[in-house]
C-alpha cells in the first residue's frame, strides 16, 4: 500500500496571515533606518516614505493578482514559472533563495549587537548559536505555533509604537524640537531637490519588504485566493500608517540631522522623548521585533525551498519534505538554521548590502508575470480597466522596482551577479547534463489555479 503523502496544514485565516507578514516586516524596522533616511533624504524622511509607499503598492497590487492566479507556496518562483516560462522562474527562484536566506541571518546579527551591549562578556559566536537556536524551533514545530508567537510580539510593537508617537506629541507640545505636530518640512522642502527624496525613498523601500512573504503561506491559508490578496494589502497598509506617522513625529521632534551615531539615531530620540527608562524599553522592544521577524522569515524562505524542492530543482530529500507531526518542512528550515550561523563570522553591514538583490529581482518578474498571465495568456484588455489593472499599473511596478535595483550598490550588484551566475551553471547541470528539459523535472504535481477565469 503507497504511503500516504504528508502535505501542509490549510490553518491560517486572514489575521493569522497578516500577522505573520507584519511579523516578517517588523514594525520597529523603521527605527533601524532612522538616521539614515533621514540625513539621505536631507530631513524629508515622510515625503520620501509615501513615495517608497506608492512604489511598493503598485508591486504589491501584482503579488495579490498572481495569488489569486496560483494559490501554492514558492511566491516570485511559483509565479514566473507558470506564468512566463519554467527556466525563468528557475532564476526567479534561485535569487530570492539570496534575498530570504539572509533575512533570517539579518535579524540574527541584529540581535547579537544589542545583546552584546548588554551582557558584553558573552561572547558573539554563543549569541549567534542560540538566538538561531530560538527562531529555528518555533518554526519547525508548526505554523499555529509560528503565528500564536508573532500575534502575540506584533502587538506589543503596535503599542510600542503607538506609545513612542504619544510621547512625541506630549514633548512637541512642551516646546522640544518643532514645537508644533502641524507642520509641512517632513513632507516637502523646497530647498531639497526631488531627487535626494528619491534616494531616501530608495533606501526606505528597503522597509516595507515583508509583504511577499505572505504568498508562501497560500497552501496553510484557508481560501487563499481570497485571502491572500486581502492580507497583502491590509499589511502594507498598516505598516505604512505604523512608518509614516512615525517618521513625521519623529522628524518633528528632532529637525536637525546632527546624531551622535546615524545608525542609533532612533535611540537618540528615544532618549530625548523618554528618558532612561524609555531607552531600555526601546531596546528590548528592538530584540522582540528582530525575534518575530526572525521566525517569520524562516517561515517563509522555507516554503520557497520546499516549492522548489518538491519540483526537484532543488534536492527533493531535503528540501521537499514535510515533518509528518509537525507538517512543517523541517529539513529546509534546519538548512537556513545552519546558514544563519555564518553570522559568526559576516557583520550586519556585509550582509545587509547583498539581501535586496534577489528581492527586487523578483518584484520586477511578478509584475512581467501578470502582464504574461491575465494580458497575454488570459487577454485580459477587453476593456480600460483591464488595460491599466493588466499592463500599465505592472509597468509602472515592474520599471520602479527595476530602477532600485539599478541603484544598488555595486559590491551588492557583484556578489548578486556571481550568485545568479552560479544558478545559471546548476540550471545547466540539471538539464543538459540530466539530459531533460527543465519543464519536465517533476513538474507533474497537480497545477492549481484558481477557476474563475484562468
Amino acid at each position: 500500500m503507497e504511503k500516504e503523502k504528508v502535505k501542509l496544514a490549510r490553518v491560517l485565516t486572514l489575521s493569522q496571515v497578516v500577522i505573520l507578514g507584519i511579523a516578517w516586516n517588523n514594525p520597529a524596522v523603521f527605527f533601524n533606518t532612522y538616521g539614515i533616511a533621514a540625513t539621505t533624504s536631507h530631513g524629508v524622511i515622510t515625503g520620501a516614505y509615501i513615495l517608497a509607499f506608492l512604489a511598493i503598492l503598485s508591486t504589491a497590487l501584482s503579488y495579490a493578482k498572481m495569488s489569486k492566479a496560483y494559490p501554492v507556496s514558492g511566491s516570485a518562483y511559483t509565479f514566473a514559472r507558470k506564468s512566463i516560462h519554467p527556466g525563468v522562474g528557475f532564476i526567479v527562484g534561485w535569487t530570492i533563495m539570496l534575498d530570504y536566506i539572509l533575512t533570517p541571518l539579518v535579524t540574527c546579527l541584529m540581535s547579537t549587537i544589542y545583546l552584546s551591549v548588554i551582557l558584553p562578556e558573552i561572547p558573539h559566536f554563543v549569541w549567534v548559536i542560540l538566538w538561531t537556536a530560538s527562531i529555528v524551533t518555533p518554526a519547525i514545530m508548526g505554523i499555529n505555533i509560528s503565528a500564536l508567537m508573532s500575534k502575540i510580539f506584533v502587538i506589543t510593537q503596535i503599542v510600542f509604537v503607538c506609545l513612542f508617537c504619544i510621547l512625541a506629541i506630549k514633548s512637541l507640545f512642551e516646546g522640544i524640537g518643532a514645537g508644533t505636530v502641524i507642520s509641512t518640512k517632513p513632507l516637502f522642502s523646497p530647498h531639497v531637490p526631488m531627487s535626494v527624496v528619491l534616494s531616501g525613498a530608495a533606501i526606505l523601500c528597503f522597509s516595507f519588504l515583508g509583504f511577499d512573504s505572505l504568498t508562501t503561506l497560500s497552501e496553510e491559508t484557508i481560501n487563499p485566493e481570497k485571502t491572500i490578496p486581502k492580507a497583502i494589502i491590509l499589511m502594507l497598509l498598516i505598516v505604512g500608517i505604523l512608518y509614516i506617522g512615525s517618521s513625521y513625529l519623529s522628524q518633528l521632534v528632532h529637525p536637525g540631522l546632527s546624531f551622535k551615531h546615524v545608525d542609533s539615531a532612533s535611540l537618540e530620540i528615544a532618549l530625548l522623548i523618554g528618558g532612561s527608562l524609555f531607552k531600555v524599553l526601546f531596546i528590548t522592544v528592538m530584540l522582540i521585533g528582530n525575534f518575530t521577524s526572525g521566525i517569520a522569515a524562516t517561515t517563509s524562505a522555507s516554503r520557497v525551498l520546499y516549492a522548489m524542492g518538491r519540483d526537484s530543482v532543488l534536492p527533493k530529500n531535503l528540501f521537499g519534505y514535510i515533518h509528518p507531526k509537525f507538517k512543517t518542512p523541517s529539513r529546509a528550515i534546519i538548512i537556513i538554521g545552519l546558514f544563519s550561523m555564518i553570522g559568526i563570522v559576516l557583520t550586519l553591514e556585509q550582509v545587509i548590502k547583498f539581501i535586496n538583490f534577489g528581492a527586487l529581482i523578483a518584484f520586477t518578474s511578478v509584475n512581467l508575470s501578470v502582464i504574461a498571465h491575465y494580458f497575454i495568456k488570459n487577454r485580459k484588455r477587453s476593456s480600460v480597466k483591464e488595460y491599466v489593472s493588466y499592463l500599465c499599473l505592472p509597468i509602472i511596478g515592474a520599471s520602479l522596482t527595476f530602477w532600485l535595483w539599478s541603484n544598488l550598490e555595486l559590491s551588492a550588484l557583484i556578489v548578486g551577479g556571481i550568485w545568479l551566475l552560479c544558478g545559471l551553471i546548476y540550471l545547466m547541470y540539471i538539464t543538459k547534463l540530466s539530459g531533460k528539459q527543465l519543464s519536465d523535472i517533476n513538474f507533474g504535481q497537480k497545477e492549481i489555479h484558481n477557476s474563475k477565469g484562468n
